[in-house]
């Protein structure tokens, strides 16, 4: 049985749909971060970097995993699917799933921040981010133009990119014209690990739709700002 410490965020999305997809059982801890329930010192004792996601192994000693790419190669390790066997085939995993965790992570999630969160605009910031968002989700739609996955089988470098792909718009991108990256998230979302992972702890689903959108975002929005207004002063 996993413990799984998380949040409804991409990175927290990344290891719910990994444990659905390989069958593992799981047990939601849910970590409020807009509460700073991440800085507890229960917590740090899991992730001492204070974030999520975190995993405890309760089979293996009770082992803690923390860092979202991390822990997706160890449950892949552990159940034997989701990774190549070979030594290219694990190497080209590993370099999706680092343009990732290295690339569309970070540069997605300082666009959300000062596009989104941050309670003064300041467009340099804005159009940097924006841009490096965009250059990254075309490097995706230029390598799905001839494979149908990333890196051969569908892999762990799939939904970690997946989960992060999907929320172009919150970072105020347009991908409309990648038609290649497009097909590439319709597929994945048709998958059922894939649904039901991105509603751990909660179904923010609603964010991503068009209709109704406009609510839903400016509570999102709000109480995030507050989350890393507070980080800034602390």
């Amino acid at each position: 049985m996993i413990d799984l410490y998380t949040y409804s965020t991409p990175n927290g999305y990344k290891v719910s749909v990994t444990l659905e997809k390989l069958e593992i059982p799981y047990e939601v801890k849910i970590i409020n971060i807009q509460k700073g329930e991440q800085k507890t010192s229960e917590f740090l004792k899991i992730n001492p970097n204070g974030r999520i996601p975190a995993i405890v192994d309760r089979k293996a000693d009770n082992f803690a995993v923390f860092e979202s790419g991390a822990i997706m190669i160890y449950l892949a390790e552990i159940a034997g699917k989701m990774l190549p066997t070979d030594e290219k085939g694990i190497s080209l995993v590993m370099q999706w799933l680092m343009f990732q965790m290295g690339g569309v992570g970070p540069m997605m999630g300082q666009a959300n921040v000062f596009f989104r969160y941050f309670p003064e605009k300041i467009p340099a910031a804005i159009e940097r981010y924006q841009t490096e968002v965009r250059r990254l989700l075309e490097v995706l739609d230029n390598r799905l133009q001839d494979h149908e996955y990333l890196a051969g089988d569908y892999s762990i470098a799939d939904i970690a990119n997946w989960c992060w792909a999907r929320t172009a718009f919150w970072s105020g991108v347009s991908i409309d014209d990648l038609v290649h990256l497009n097909r590439w998230i319709d597929l994945l979302e048709s998958r059922k690990a894939c649904q039901k992972g991105i509603t751990v702890p909660y179904d923010t689903s609603k964010l991503l739709k068009k209709e109704n959108r406009a609510e839903a975002e400016k509570k999102f929005a709000e109480s995030t700002r507050n989350m890393v207004t507070g980080a800034e002063k602390s």
